[in-house]
């Protein structure tokens, strides 16, 4: 392979997975979080049973969202809470949240 190729792939690579971050809307997004925010904005919380501290997702990685939203909607990852509110996300939505917490500076 030339390095003409491998600079083309890799320029189409990085082209493809930059538009995968454009899919979410941010201001759907906004609209969703409302739950969110129920556990994930209040500075120090924990959930009851199990004892869990609950992690600041404000300026996460949009990808990183992604994953974990879909892990917790497919039982790859265990916690009942967010495997509930996961389930009844669609992918869009999903997107969507991701976007805009991805959007926000952590405080």
């Amino acid at each position: 392979m030339t390095r003409l190729q491998l600079f083309g792939l890799t320029a189409a690579a990085v082209l493809v997975s930059s538009t995968a971050y454009a899919n979410g809307d941010k201001a759907n997004g906004r609209t969703l979080i409302y739950t969110c925010n129920g556990c994930h904005g209040v500075p120090g919380t924990n959930n009851a049973y199990p004892q869990y501290p609950v992690p600041k997702i404000a300026g996460q990685n949009q990808q990183y969202l992604i994953n974990a939203l879909h892990e917790y909607k497919s039982g790859d990852r265990t916690h009942p809470t967010m495997m509930a509110q996961a389930q009844s996300l669609s992918d869009q939505e999903i997107e969507d949240i991701a976007a805009y917490l991805s959007s926000i500076s952590p405080k």
